[in-house]
């Protein structure tokens, strides 16, 4: 009895029961496939999760770039590689704090007033409850992630590893604290790296000039002056102003320069006046220029060049504080009506004027950020950044694309220090401690600081461990190498470091690559991976990036739900275009969902028309492979079967090699062309009167091996992007062909298709059936192009010298009648053409079709003419590249043969039309 497959394909059903058969069966851990493969770990796969916020949902950045990366896993899998594609989750330092605290704040209580420990126990309880979000969501698209090695950057394992990272890097003098301007995110109460700080460039603000009396009126060439004016955005700032300065060559403020001025709002602060030609442009403004060293990061330069006095004037939530006078306990912006306010009603308000600015805000927290002086941990990253430029410059290291290599060298090689401390308590805790005098002592753990503090001390004293924890970068910074044991020396570390590939966005270049650069190399003296593969971004339907404010974001799992994990992993591959963003587009992934219902359909028909007790026989039917060049293989094959065979092989190849390179659009479209237009479209077509036995039970077994053997293969080709569907299929095929070893119960971990070269006893069959194809498709372009139904047979004449053709012609007849709708069919070296007949060429002839009595002459004077123009065009084209010194001298001879014989096939058409149309014309 025929095996029958439902009659439609059923997404969620196949995608349920797949996941929980690949899970019971621990397929996705290396070991699966490995035990039966003795050189699996010659030349292993690993890919670490660039790990996603325990925060978060899987959005469609999360979607594109993991599909990626199950792609590539699973097609080292089944390549025989021990290939392991690591999970994990990462902390998020702000992100979760800032969740957290909301919370507390809705119950009416704050982190403070819980303390720490309680603090960091809801923490806890809010990851537990939230973070296994997003790993259900990834378990719901298919990724083949190992979950039995899955990591947290918090788990006990990696935070050995990011204290042992910084005693270390501290001990060798490349982790210091000190005072400096940092940025201050006065929502979520912390410094932030200057990575952290996104620039709005179009930021509306206004100019506002106030002037500063001046302590007693200076007499100069121009008059007597009382005052000196000056311009600033942030009027609240002038609460922080201990000096202002002029340029030291400007005639207008020469005399003022060492005088000063007194602060209209802090009576008693008097404020020097200064010459400085580095912060001063005598040109703008009014060439004077006040100075808050404590709150403006060119200031503070200009503090430290001067010994001015550093004066803060904001507390954690940039509220004025004690130094603001009256002015305490206002927010910055309240701050800055009432300051204006106050200096208009004294008299010195001089204007404001709409101003556009480049504004700094939080990446986390979108409040805009507030520079302030502040204590806070360093790791000397240039020190760091040598190494990884150096790597990627001899090119132990590759950007794919090459081009993100000068994005990566211009942030390295003008890095900064990097700022390593966050005024937060849930991360890693910087593993320092304080004595009663400040004394300072970094250890792994408090019981080696206790030693290490009695030793300086000769006594036992109470420590103090710093209140910060490290930037959430610090710990991702380690992530290929702390996630897999370090700094124990485990097997996996041996075996799977450095990883094979990072696969990431552009937007992370500089907060994870390069720290991963950086690190990896200073403790493994090896790169962190070998190639690191930059996408694009997947952008909505105009082009426009998604987010939410624009309410224009694609839930990668509503589209999961409608279409299918499959439709939308291959959808996503479809689109990413080497170097460029893609686009979403709802009707191609409907598409996509269509292409999976074809295989579906098609691999239903060959499994109903195998019949009962049907034994594939690979080796047989491949037994052409081993013989001498002509022999023939234990199957009577036929032009189709040779022709699939090639196409098949071609596939294999260039799937492989585009796999490799990242080039995925190229590959899909291969996997795509093969599956539905050669497969589905031709070859099943061509060998349905075979199948329905119109050709004797050997052409038919011939067939029947031959759709069986490929469509197995086809489905190893389109497993990595289409898991779900190809396995259920595959299991359908298991019930004719039974595996062999334990790889090969599942399509996951049976082997990548390989396929042997044709003879040149396929050769010829093969280049004729492509012909044939040819003929087809010039009928049905002429069947369109006149308007003839559908349903109404035609005759068509071939003219050509190919003598294969004519042969497959004849044996093809009934497929050509199928396909082409014809009712007889006459192959001719020479054919005279009719009055009424109608032509289109192909590549070694022409296809004429007779339709007297329902020709349309004018209309197809006009096709031919159309034609004919086209034509010419080349011809024209060709003709002035022969004539070409240039190309005659610099061309290969073949290149220049082939343009030749191109020409002579086209003046031989163009010379066929114009007869055609002499006739019509006649």
């Amino acid at each position: 009895m025929a095996l029958e497959l439902d009659s439609k394909y059923d997404h969620k059903s196949v995608e349920k029961k797949w996941l929980q058969v690949w899970e019971e069966a621990e397929a996705f851990r290396p070991e699966f496939t490995a035990a039966e493969n003795p050189d699996a770990d010659q030349n292993p796969f690993c890919i670490v999760i660039p790990p996603p916020n325990v925060t978060g949902d899987l959005h469609v950045g999360h979607a594109l770039d993991q599909t990626v990366q199950d792609v590539l896993t699973r097609t080292a899998r089944k390549q025989g590689r021990s290939a392991l594609w690591l999970p994990g989750m990462d902390h998020a330092g702000i992100a979760v704090q800032v969740r957290v605290e909301k919370n507390l704040q809705a119950e009416g209580t704050n982190r403070h007033e819980l303390g720490r420990e309680k603090f960091l126990e809801r923490v806890w309880d809010w990851k537990h409850q939230s973070g296994g979000a997003i790993k259900g969501q990834q378990r719901l698209m298919g990724f083949s992630l190992d979950w039995s090695r899955e990591r947290f950057t918090m788990d006990e394992g990696l935070s050995k590893a990011v204290r042992k990272v910084f005693v270390d890097l501290y001990n060798e003098g490349l982790i210091y604290r000190d005072t400096r301007m940092v940025n201050w995110d006065p929502v979520a109460h912390t410094v932030l790296s200057d990575l952290e700080v996104e620039y709005d460039e179009n930021y509306k603000g206004e100019l506002y000039s106030f002037a500063y009396p001046l302590s007693e009126a200076i007499q100069t060439d121009a008059g007597e002056v009382k005052e000196i004016v000056v311009a600033t955005t942030r009027p609240e700032t002038m609460l922080g102003d201990t000096a202002i300065a002029v340029h030291p060559k400007d005639p207008r403020y020469k005399a003022l320069i060492g005088k000063s001025v007194d602060h209209p709002l802090l009576p008693g602060r008097k404020i020097p006046i200064i010459g400085d030609d580095i912060l001063v442009d005598m040109e703008f403004g009014t060439g004077a220029v006040k100075v808050t060293p404590a709150h403006d990061m060119n200031d503070y330069e200009t503090g430290k060049r001067h010994d001015l006095e550093f004066i803060t004037i904001f507390d954690e939530s940039a509220r004025i504080n004690e130094n603001g006078g009256k002015f305490e306990g206002q927010d910055r912006y309240q701050a800055r009506k009432s300051i204006k306010a106050a200096l208009a009603e004294l008299g010195l308000d001089r204007g404001t004027e709409d101003h556009m600015m480049s504004v700094g805000k939080s990446q986390r927290s979108s409040a805009i950020v507030e520079p302030i002086v502040s204590t806070q941990w360093f790791a000397k990253a240039k020190v760091l950044a040598e190494p990884a430029i150096k790597a990627v410059e001899s090119g132990e290291v590759e950007f794919v694309p090459k081009t993100w290599e000068n994005t990566y060298f211009r942030w390295m090689r003008e890095i900064r220090d990097w700022c390593i401390s966050r005024q937060l308590w849930w991360g890693h805790r910087i593993p320092a401690w304080y004595g009663p005098d400040g004394h300072l002592f970094v250890a792994d753990n408090e019981g080696e600081a206790q030693a290490a503090a009695e030793k300086h001390y000769g006594k036992s004293v109470e420590l103090t461990q710093d209140e910060d924890v490290l930037d959430t970068w610090f710990s991702s910074g380690l992530w290929p190498f702390s996630t897999m044991g370090w700094p124990d020396q485990t097997e996996d570390l041996k075996r799977y470091y450095p990883t094979s590939v990072l696969v990431t966005g552009f937007d992370i270049i500089f907060f994870w690559v390069a720290r991963m650069m950086m690190l990896g190399l200073h403790f493994m003296k090896e790169p962190p991976f070998k190639q690191i593969y930059i996408h694009g971004l997947l952008r909505d339907e105009n082009g426009q990036k998604m987010s939410k404010t624009k309410g224009n974001v694609v839930d990668p799992l509503e589209a999961v739900e409608k279409y299918g994990a499959d439709a939308f992993r291959f959808f996503l591959m479809a689109t990413l275009a080497e170097g460029k963003d893609s686009s979403y587009s709802e009707q191609r992934l409907k598409g996509y969902q269509n292409f999976a219902n074809k295989i579906w359909n098609s691999s239903r028909f060959v499994l109903m028309n195998l019949p009962e007790g049907f034994e594939p026989q690979p080796d047989k039917l491949l037994a052409f492979a081993a013989q001498v060049e002509g022999g023939e293989s234990g199957f009577q094959l036929e032009a189709e079967d040779w022709w699939i065979l090639s196409e098949l092989r071609e596939t294999v190849q260039e799937t492989e090699r585009t796999l490799a390179e990242y080039k995925f659009h190229i590959a899909t479209d291969r996997v795509y062309t093969f599956a539905w237009r050669l497969f589905c479209d031709w070859y099943i077509e061509f060998i349905k009167p075979r199948i329905f036995g119109k050709a004797g039970e050997e052409s038919a077994e011939a067939a029947r091996q031959t759709v069986f053997y490929v469509l197995r293969n086809m489905l190893g080709l389109l497993n990595p992007f289409m898991p779900f569907l190809t396995e259920e299929l595959y299991e359908y095929l298991g019930q004719f062909q039974k595996p062999q070893t334990k790889n090969e119960k599942l399509l996951i971990s049976a082997d990548w298709p390989t396929t042997p070269a044709l003879p040149a006893a396929g050769q010829g069959p093969t280049k004729s059936l492509q012909l044939l194809q040819e003929v087809i498709n010039a009928t049905r372009t002429i069947r369109s192009e006149m308007g003839i139904a559908p349903d109404q047979k035609v005759k068509i004449v071939i003219r050509t010298t190919h003598a294969g053709l004519a042969q497959v012609s004849g044996d093809k007849a009934l497929a050509i009648e199928r396909l082409a709708k014809t009712e007889g069919i006459r192959v001719e070296e020479k054919y005279e053409s009719g009055k009424f007949d109608a032509m289109e060429t192909f590549s070694e002839g022409e296809v004429y079709l007779p339709l007297e009595g329902v020709l349309d002459i004018e209309k197809e004077t006009k096709r031919l003419q159309g034609e004919l123009k086209k034509l010419k065009g080349v011809q024209t084209g060709i003709d002035k590249k022969l004539s070409s010194d240039g190309f005659r001298q610099n061309a290969p001879p073949e290149v220049i043969e082939k343009e030749k014989q191109k020409l002579s096939e086209i003046t031989d058409k163009v010379a066929a039309i114009q007869t055609a149309l002499k006739r019509f014309s006649a």
